[in-house]
């Protein structure tokens, strides 16, 4: 949203480029960074997002620097090879599809869409999923895998309830492959006191007959720099050997000296800890004045209404409660105004919103002026675009 001023380094330095320093390129178990091998990742950096993940250590691989680049290459795999506990590659037992809870995250939906597996909206609650459609939904042999962001979901924020978790682990399904495919991508951004701690899918998943059910995945792109970050796959012993027998056709090991560089930098869970405060004291005056704005100027009107999320990186508005259709009208309007949004129908498979309703507000990229101007501008493109379309209507504006 709107005009983002470019900070220098002299403003703000980022000690992790630095490293790994005068200490050398050799991790704690002797391993020289800078050569071949270590598919699994560094011990010590696994033992440090262990916690945060909720995954063992031994469970828990850390590889490139996007949990994406993981997720399409589990996708591929299962795709080609089919998945521990299937019969065959997906393709091979006729079409495929993955429940998607909407609104969600659109480069999740463009990796199905890719690799031509169906898409299935599931409607998202304050609680996670809608469970019970989802239950119902997997009765389908070919729903093969479901889509969830557990904490501070992308967009609306919501966090996972102990009853929806233990109802993922629990589930029976008509696909014996069935995958959830768990992106904890916001597992330690929380934006004040009092953070939520999910229940342990894994554990549950093992306790309830499913121990390959899970597929975790996590990464720092949010924590230190998004294209220099790490990223981590978390299962069952079963597929994280399933995984790593692919990965090692392809590659003969990860870049271990940025590695090294992020454990030294966060040796150890306390340290992700106080450096995400850091990040609090950062985003939670911009979210703040996301509702300041929003409540100002659509507050009581019934042209909109938005998440107040406890952590993660966006809010998610929806326009119009009274009527539908005004979503890609107000992106228009705020485009021909200067202000960059999130496309209309993004955090819906396939770009469509049936009901065109939702927009997802990133207020983590601008400058804080500039966030505040972009917010006003988006309030009045939300009052024309309604008022268009109520008086359209024949309805009072």
């Amino acid at each position: 949203m709107g005009p983002v001023r470019v900070r220098s380094d002299a403003e703000h330095p980022r000690p992790l480029l630095d490293l790994p320093g005068e200490a050398g390129h050799t991790a704690r178990d002797g391993t020289d960074t800078r050569n071949y091998g270590g598919l699994r990742g560094l011990s010590e950096l696994r033992a440090a997002f262990s916690e945060a993940l909720q995954v063992p250590v031994d469970q828990l691989v850390a590889f490139g620097n996007s949990s994406l680049e993981l997720m399409y290459e589990a996708l591929v795999d299962a795709v080609l090879f089919g998945l521990p506990g299937g019969s065959a590659p997906w393709p091979r037992e006729g079409r495929t599809a993955m429940l998607c809870p909407v609104p969600g995250y659109d480069r999740r939906f463009a990796v199905c869409e890719k690799l031509g597996i169906d898409m299935i909206p599931v409607a998202m609650t304050a609680d996670g999923p809608d469970m019970d459609e989802v239950e119902r939904l997997a009765a389908d042999e070919r729903v093969k895998g479901i889509w969830c962001v557990p904490k501070y979901s992308n967009p609306t924020g919501a966090v996972y309830t102990p009853e929806t978790v233990r109802r993922l682990a629990a589930m029976e399904t008509a696909a014996r492959d069935f995958r959830v495919f768990w992106d904890n991508a916001y597992a330690v951004h929380h934006l004040g006191e009092g953070a939520p701690r999910l229940a342990d899918i894994l554990s549950l998943s093992a306790g309830h007959g499913h121990p390959d059910r899970v597929f975790v995945f996590g990464s720092t792109s949010k924590i230190t720099m998004a294209g220099s970050g790490v990223a981590f796959f978390g299962s069952s012993h079963a597929n994280v050997s399933w995984l790593l027998g692919h990965l090692s056709k392809r590659t003969i090991g990860p870049d271990k000296v940025n590695q090294l560089r992020h454990v030294r930098f966060l040796p150890d869970a306390e340290a992700v800890r106080a450096h995400m405060e850091r990040h609090a004291e950062l985003l939670r005056p911009r979210f703040e004045l996301v509702h300041t704005v929003l409540d100002k100027r659509l507050g009581g009107s019934g042209v909109a209404s938005w998440t107040r999320p406890r952590g993660g990186y966006f809010v998610s508005l929806d326009v119009l409660d009274v009527l539908d259709g005004c979503a890609a009208r107000v992106v228009e309007l705020a485009k021909e105004a200067g202000i960059a949004l999130t496309p209309a129908g993004a955090t819906f498979p396939y770009g469509k919103d049936p009901r065109d309703r939702n927009i997802r507000i990133a207020p983590t990229y601008p400058g804080r002026d500039e966030l505040g101007d972009a917010l006003e501008g988006l309030a009045l493109c939300v009052e024309l675009a309604a008022a268009e379309r109520l008086l359209a209507a024949g309805r009072p504006a």
